[in-house]
Parts: C-alpha cells; structure tokens; sequence
C-alpha cells in the first residue's frame, strides 16, 4: 500500500525524474515477466500435502472453481450494466471478474480458521485452468476479444501463468536445497513482485486516477461483496465443513488482480484506462478479505484452522 501511495504522490514535475515508470519500450515485457516470476515462486509456495482435497473431495473442488468461474464474471458484467462506466473502465471492471482467485485468499483463510489445504486447492485448479477459463470467460460476457486475442491470451496465461507455477512446484519436489531457500525467499520475492506489478500501472495512471471517483470503487466494491455472499451461500448449500465454507467464501471473493493488470496491458494497451479497475481491486479485496478473515478468528469459536501437517516436503 505504501510503495503504490508513493508511486502515486511521486512530484514527477518537480524531480523531473520518475524511478516508477519503466521506458515505454520495456513496459509490457517487464509486466509479464513480473507476473511470470510471480508465478513461479508462489508454486514453490504449494505443498503436495494441501493439494489433499483434490483426491479426498474432488467434487467440492470442482464446486468451488465452478462457483469463481460463473458468479464473479457474470457480477462484474451485471455490474457494468448497472452502473455507468467509462467503456475502458469498464473493460477492466469485467477483467477483475474473469481472472482467477489470489494466492493472498491463502493467507487470510489461515487468519479465518478455514481450510487451507482446501484454498489452496481451489487456487491452484483455477491457475491451471486459466489458459482456458478466462479467455472463453471474458468472451462470453464481454465480447471484448477477438478470436486472434483469444488464443493469444490464452497461450500468455499458459506461458507465463501455468508453466511457471507447475515448475515452481516440481523444483521444491526436486532439489530440497532449493525448498529450503525457496520457503524463506518465496513469499518476499512473490509479494515484491506483485507489488511491483502493480507500482508500475499506479505510475502509468496518475493523472487518470485523479479522476476516478467513487462510482468505480462502488463497483468494484460490490463485485467482492457479490463474492463473498456466493461463496458462503454455495458451501451452506452444498453443506460444507466450517472451515471449508470460510476458505471458499475468501476464495471466491478475492480475484488475481495482478494477473488481471497484466492482461488489461496485453488486451487494450499499456496506457488504458482498464488497468485501473484490476489495480484497484487488489487494494480492495484485500482490505475487505483482513477484515473478514480477522472477524472470523476472533468471533469463529469451535472452528479448527483444518491446516495439514505439511509432511509432503520431499
């Protein structure tokens, strides 16, 4: 939040010199490239051990993907129907919608009392189906690409999203050497990353933030709201375990928005108003998914965390 508000208040016309912004040339590369070394160090972060409901309750996985997938691209666009948004705004508003859950919901299930083992299952199926789910996803409700830009995205996300997970995970699998360093190193080097993702479009957008009023953080504050209420209403439904329900409402209601900046830059350029939304979002849910998740630990008696033992280091 700090490096953003800098990044943000940087006097660019006073220092004539703005540490921020990358050269235009480099800009979209280094995005993906962020996103990419993202990506890697938080599949480091995975334990075989949490993928266990993936094999216990393959059905509750699939529920809970199903859930992300159909309730927040259709609350994202049902928003934009409803409240009146600039067209590139709102291209990005959709954008928040289709990407998938943050590893941050992995964090804040754990301050909840919720079953880790199960968010980081549904984090994971989602990363992995990303290549397909969100380039049909945002075509569905926002016609916004064409078929050129459909494959295009989703050979990006497999690139740079899918394989960089998949070998973060098989590296700690392998050298245990690299594990060590990797569960000390990953989450810095992952959230620095991220942080850094972001500091670039807060840059980039100054001017254009200066005008976006609360009817955008309205919007989007309502996307996450929708979120949460569905993840809650489905595990009650489905009569999930407690502590499965908590991980899923968190899941839902928290979305990838770094990944969504990064696809805002591919899809309508470095300079358009649709990386606001997703930059936006990240701060958002955030916020809201802490004062959920620490609501739940100090009011969630009788409700075990549900983290294995991680005995899958090898």
């Amino acid at each position: 939040m700090f490096t953003s508000l800098l990044a943000y208040a940087w006097p660019v016309q006073q220092l004539q010199f703005d540490p921020f912004t990358p050269p235009a040339l480099i800009k979209g590369p280094l995005i993906w490239s962020l996103v990419a070394c993202a990506m890697f160090f938080l599949g480091t972060l995975v334990r075989q051990d949490e993928l266990r409901p993936l094999y216990k309750h393959p059905w509750w996985v699939v529920l809970g993907v199903l859930t992300q997938v159909l309730v927040m691209p259709a609350a994202a666009w049902g928003v934009t129907q409803l409240i009146p948004l600039d067209q590139d705004i709102a291209n990005g508003v959709i954008l928040v919608g289709c990407v998938p859950g943050a590893m941050a919901s992995n964090v804040l299930t754990s301050t909840a009392r919720g079953s880790v083992a199960y968010s980081v299952s549904l984090t994971s199926v989602a990363t992995l189906l990303s290549p397909l789910t969100v380039p049909l996803v945002l075509w569905v409700v926002a016609s916004a690409a064409t078929e050129k830009s459909l494959v295009e995205s989703s050979i990006r996300l497999s690139v740079l999203v899918v394989l960089p997970t998949v070998l973060g995970f098989r590296a700690c699998r392998t050298w245990n050497r690299f594990q060590k360093w990797a569960e000390v190193w990953g989450p810095r080097i992952a959230s620095c990353t991220l942080l850094w993702i972001i500091v670039i479009v807060v840059a980039g957008d100054r001017e254009n933030l200066m005008h976006v009023g609360m009817v955008l953080v309205l919007a989007l504050l309502v996307i996450n709201v929708l979120g949460y209420l569905a993840g809650w209403f489905v595990g009650g439904v489905a009569k999930l375990p407690e502590a499965c329900r908590r991980a899923l409402t968190l899941e839902v209601g928290m979305q990838n928005a770094g990944l969504g900046t990064a696809l805002a830059v591919t899809l309508y350029g470095e300079d358009s108003l649709a990386t606001i939304p997703t930059a936006a979002y990240t701060f958002g849910c955030m916020l809201t998914g802490t004062i959920l998740a620490v609501g739940w630990q100090r009011g969630g008696e009788g409700v075990e965390p549900m983290k294995e033992p991680r005995t899958g280091d090898q």
